[in-house]
């Protein structure tokens, strides 16, 4: 077992998963940008992406759609690692050289996860404060924050809002993690679809292709839950006994969207959708792209090539 969790395997698939995330993620920033604004700024009109990127840029300046990139990228690159290493440990501890199934996969991807979610979620409570802060919302009710950095961040929300601050949005965040654990499982079940049981090194475009296909179908089932997760981690409460009944994670998903669909109708759950659509199949696309051939390149170069692809 101990061998299997601390395996140079799955540190190669965590640097790989981590290193395609990263650089996936910085070429299609602004369309995050543009999806959170559309999500936490309740007043700001849904509109195609392009058009909100442009407002953004015109009201804020031409590097506002990179607002908060190193905080994100610092996030997310840990978070994929850990994620990415859970995956394949738990894998390969529950399989021990057996074929993985689609119910298999999606049990261990909840499992990954869960553990991501637990030791990240703190990162990315901060990263969301710092990528809003210094916009320009819509809504006159947002307070504006005044943080230098990531550590000054962590500082301030411990100082004024607790411990337990960094952990706001964990509840929809643990009920998020069907979503990477369904975009493994349907990519994984893609790529045994197109081996059909010989095992072969998967081209650039069908790698591409599938990642893009399970992320959109992940995306599309959990967007509502990906809007409350943005709303309680910018903790933005304009009472107290507001942020107080928050803190129970049960009533505040249920509270925030009731809410959303009180003010907005049922649509107004998925507004965003469309930048978060395009940002993220197309991140996920060439996260997968990037993450397959530097696993790939690093076992050839290891001379493990062959039970890489035996394996998955």
């Amino acid at each position: 077992m101990t061998s299997e969790v601390f395996s140079y395997e799955s540190l190669v698939h965590a640097v790989a998963g981590a290193v395609g995330s990263v650089t996936a993620m910085t070429v299609f920033f602004p369309l995050d940008t543009a999806r959170l604004r559309l999500q936490v700024d309740e007043n700001r009109k849904a509109k195609s992406t392009p058009a909100v990127l442009t407002d953004i840029i015109r009201e804020e300046g031409l590097l506002a759609p990179y607002r908060g990139w190193f905080p994100v990228i610092c996030s997310l690159c840990c978070s994929n690692f850990v994620y990415f290493y859970c995956f394949h440990c738990i894998k390969a501890s529950w399989l021990k050289g057996k074929p993985s199934t689609p119910s298999t996969d999606l049990v261990i991807g909840i499992a990954a996860g869960i553990v991501n979610v637990l030791v990240t979620t703190p990162m990315w409570v901060v990263n969301t404060r710092l990528k809003l802060q210094g916009s320009k919302f819509h809504n006159a009710d947002i307070r504006p924050t005044n943080y230098t950095g990531i550590l000054d961040a962590f500082v301030q929300i411990i100082r004024r809002e607790g411990v337990g601050a960094l952990w706001n949005g964990t509840f929809p965040s643990l009920l998020l993690v069907l979503n990477p654990a369904m975009q493994f499982m349907i990519y994984e079940g893609l790529k045994r679809q197109l081996r059909r049981g010989s095992p072969r090194e998967l081209s650039s475009l069908e790698v591409f292709v599938i990642g893009a296909i399970a992320k959109a179908v992940a995306t599309a089932v959990t967007y509502p839950l990906q809007t409350i997760q943005s709303i309680l981690r910018f903790g933005q409460f304009n009472k107290p006994a507001e942020k107080s009944k928050l803190a129970s994670s049960l009533w505040a998903v249920k509270s925030l969207l009731v809410s959303r669909v009180r003010k907005y109708g049922m649509l107004g759950l998925f507004k965003g959708l469309e930048a978060k659509l395009l940002q993220t199949v197309l991140t996920a696309a060439l996260m997968f792209l990037l993450y397959e051939k530097i696993a790939s390149c690093t076992f050839k170069v290891m001379g493990l090539s062959s039970s890489h692809y035996k394996k998955h």
